[in-house]
């Protein structure tokens, strides 16, 4: 099974606030430079169907939220769970949606800021077609409900009860986010909290939910 993360392109800053083994070990280009970036990011808009224009633009907005590009297509694994209201979810039914995937726990203090800011996207664009879902590993239910239940968290919360989605995923420190779009091939990720409240996260949202779906 394809592990994420995998050689996404990272800025200077995101290394050093938040150091990852695997860029340490060379796998993680050295830093680039703006127009580098934008090139990268229309090949992906390319992929897409949306204009140069739009690529541009969006490599902006990627750059402004400070999220690691992924230089070549890339499919995140499929994972299979339920909620902690026990709904069951699995990433392929996301099919056509562009999903912002973010791994969490409750002991995690960075991890605090940032749910407001999902909780906003979620009500904001969920209808127009936005999946956030937060992934818990290895803690209880009851843990969870009243965590959500203080910070008034409304959008899904799984239940990754052995650890195997955060595994495939190639998780090893939290909280880490994955924007995945509408074809379903991973665009960007996040080690480390971001500002997801914020107009940049909000206008990259709304360019990724222009994009045309290429899923069959």
């Amino acid at each position: 099974m394809l592990q994420l993360p995998i050689s996404p392109v990272s800025s200077a800053r995101d290394r050093k606030s938040h150091p990852d083994p695997l860029w340490n070990e060379g796998k993680m280009a050295d830093a680039i430079t703006r127009r580098e970036l934008a090139g990268i990011v229309i090949a992906i808009a390319t992929i897409l169907l949306v204009p140069e224009a739009s690529g541009a633009a969006m490599a902006e907005l990627l750059e402004k939220v400070n999220l690691s590009v992924y230089s070549r297509p890339t499919i995140p694994p499929d994972f299979d769970g339920r909620t902690v209201d026990n709904r069951e979810m699995s990433l392929r039914s996301l099919q056509g949606k562009v999903v912002v995937l973010n791994f969490w726990a409750t002991w995690c203090l960075e991890c605090r800021p940032e749910m407001p800011g999902f909780e906003r996207l979620h009500r904001e664009f969920s209808a127009r077609g936005l999946v956030v879902i937060g992934i818990n590993a290895r803690e209880t239910s009851a843990t969870i409900r009243e965590y959500a239940k203080e910070l008034r968290l409304t959008f899904p919360l799984l239940l990754d009860d052995s650890g195997k989605i955060n595994s495939s995923y190639g998780v090893i420190g939290l909280p880490t986010t994955f924007l995945i779009g509408r074809d379903g091939r991973a665009i960007a990720l996040a080690v480390g909290p971001r500002d997801w409240s914020g107009n940049p996260s909000r206008e990259l949202i709304r360019a990724l939910l222009s994009t045309a779906s290429t899923a069959k």
